[in-house]
């Protein structure tokens, strides 16, 4: 009974780590559909962007000699936030912006097929283009921290796991507090509550529609840089990676930051401490039936009734 309890303690610390990073993706997808209303199907693409571009930060420009192999990873990882945040703004600028905006938000169900179709083009495009680019040979980030865990009582805690928790929870703190008290961040919120309401009082809607995608993709390519220390991965981990962070919004809540976190929190306890009880291969099962059991009784989520719109 007592090494059971001491495994049960172990899966949830290690839920609570990998969930963090998780969360923090998750926020990024809850910012595109908040604001935009557009289901990015591309969204786990712009992970494994975020997942090359540190691991290229780190290797060919030399970010390990200068800053060590322990702080270089990090650094890398946040810088891959910038760098896709620019893709994806010049993305939406000339292609995603044709089929979203003002112009589009009173259009029937037609212009949310094209969105779909749009992003899974996008999706494909990524996808086929990192595997023309990077290769198909299964690489990560090598760090000390992945190999070396802190103990804490019973439980031991990887270090790089830990240091991707902290850092994830301060930026969705961040993000959330960005959102909900900075200038920038209300118009934000107006153009996602009522597009034709907030161009009225001179709020650029394609402007904030615009900032929300690269911070969207931005923040994702963080959590993917973060992971990429402590997995393998190549250019269709993506779509391992985009149900996942969907079930997260959902679970936390459509149109709420701090929700979304929770939600991917939520994924990521699951998903650790359902090996207690199944196979490793079940992993994702156990997700989704969590998933539909949060749903039945809570259709709007866990978090959507109290901070819907946050």
């Amino acid at each position: 009974m007592e090494a059971f309890f001491i495994d049960f303690l172990q899966a949830a610390a290690a839920g609570l780590m990998v969930g963090g990073t998780y969360g923090l993706m998750c926020v990024g997808l809850g910012i595109i559909f908040g604001v935009m209303r557009v289901v990015n199907f591309a969204h786990g693409d712009f992970m494994m962007l975020g997942m090359y571009v540190a691991f290229y930060l780190v290797g060919l420009l030399g970010l390990g000699k200068l800053f060590g192999p322990s702080a270089a990873p990090i650094i890398a990882a946040l810088a891959a936030g910038p760098i896709v945040y620019l893709v994806g703004i010049l993305l939406h600028r000339y292609l995603i912006a044709r089929v979203t905006g003002a112009k589009v938000v009173s259009a029937d169900a037609e212009g949310h097929y094209t969105q779909i179709i749009l992003t899974l083009g996008v999706s494909l495009i990524l996808q086929n283009g990192g595997l023309i680019l990077f290769g198909s040979l299964p690489i990560s980030i090598q760090t000390p921290l992945s190999r070396e865990s802190w103990e804490w009582g019973p439980v031991f805690v990887n270090q790089a796991r830990t240091v991707s928790f902290v850092i994830a929870v301060v930026l969705a703190l961040g993000l959330y507090f960005f959102l909900a008290r900075s200038r920038l961040g209300k118009a934000l919120r107006a153009a996602a509550d009522n597009p034709v309401a907030a161009s009225y009082v001179g709020v650029d809607v394609d402007r904030a529609h615009r900032l929300a995608f690269g911070l969207g993709v931005g923040i994702t390519a963080i959590g993917g840089g973060l992971m990429a220390s402590t997995q393998t991965f190549q250019p269709y981990i993506g779509f391992d990676f985009v149900i996942v962070m969907f079930a997260g919004v959902v679970l936390g809540g459509l149109g709420s930051i701090l929700g979304a976190f929770w939600g991917g929190l939520t994924i990521g306890m699951v998903q650790q401490m359902s090996t207690l009880v199944l196979p490793h291969q079940l992993q994702n099962t156990a997700i989704f039936v969590v998933f539909l059991l949060i749903i039945f009784f809570w259709p709007r989520g866990m978090f959507g009734r109290t901070w819907e719109r946050t």
